[in-house]
């Protein structure tokens, strides 16, 4: 009876449009024409598969949510480890950090696309004398540097969210082992794989299986950034989707997307909860 709620609202809010995309991908419905539907099978599934663009956003969206599965946990684990110590205005410091995660995804797409105008970017007026300004100075126009620069401030925008997450871990770290480890002798190194990685494991590994989910779904700063250009080198798994629905007007072909994208998630979550199960039964037996 205490999680009847939870399912109830899953079964809404996430059953049904969920059985809705289902019924979709095996259409040519038309966003012109959204009512009525015309079964075709597996017909939009082949379709994607002779489709190059298909798999060109398949290896940006595996290229982008690896980076920021590496980049904002690294930064994150970085951060949080810095702030773990004691210092002059550390309470300010963790309270100024968790500014990025707290911004709209929608100002900060519109600041950086200002901060790396090509023309009178500020981004620009400050490596140009360092001689390290991009070939006519463009960073989201330009294919080879888009998904690079996307993913940088992707990760800028999430890492307080993992840091602040990994810090509130290490503080169940017990004192007393680290004052141990520390009589013992054992450098940095040794007291951080020892003491302090299988306690805040099990938080790094759901922070990797949430930032892998979200990163796969995630839509507003890449489009308003580079609407997935130039040249594809920014289309992801969403963005086919949205262009597909919204643009080329084609729902059944970009229900047939969100579908592969949701498989994909399923995949993720199945391994994780395999691995953790497996760690959890070695710890167990030693």
């Amino acid at each position: 009876m205490l999680v009847l709620p939870g399912v109830v609202y899953l079964l809404v809010f996430q059953g049904i449009p969920l059985l809705q995309e289902m019924r979709l991908s095996v259409s040519n419905t038309s966003l012109l024409n959204p009512s009525r539907f015309n079964f075709i099978g597996v017909a939009n599934f082949s379709r994607l598969l002779r489709d190059p663009n298909f798999f060109n956003s398949i290896q940006v969206t595996a290229i982008y949510v690896a980076g920021c599965v590496i980049g904002t946990i690294g930064l994150g684990l970085f951060a949080a480890l810095l702030m773990d110590r004691e210092f002059t205005g550390r309470s300010f410091v963790r309270s100024l950090i968790i500014i990025p995660w707290a911004a709209p995804p929608v100002a900060i797409a519109l600041v950086f696309r200002w901060m790396l105008n090509g023309q009178y970017g500020i981004v620009n007026r400050g490596l140009e004398p360092l001689g390290l300004m991009p070939a006519e100075g463009l960073w989201l126009d330009n294919p080879s540097l888009a998904l690079i620069t996307v993913l940088a401030i992707t990760i800028w925008q999430l890492f307080p969210f993992t840091a602040v997450v990994i810090l509130a871990s290490l503080q169940s770290v017990p004192k007393e082992l680290k004052e141990a480890a520390q009589i013992d002798g054992a450098g940095l190194w040794a007291q951080f794989h020892a003491v302090t990685w299988p306690v805040i494991r099990p938080t790094v590994a759901l922070l990797a299986l949430l930032m892998t989910i979200w990163s796969i779904r995630r839509f507003e700063l890449i489009w308003l950034l580079t609407q997935g250009g130039p040249v594809g080198s920014t289309n992801t798994l969403v963005i086919d989707l949205y262009r597909r629905g919204f643009i080329i007007n084609k729902l059944g072909e970009a229900a047939a997307v969100g579908m592969v994208g949701m498989a994909v998630s399923v995949l993720v979550t199945i391994a994780y909860f395999a691995v953790a199960n497996r760690a959890t039964r070695a710890e167990k037996m030693r």
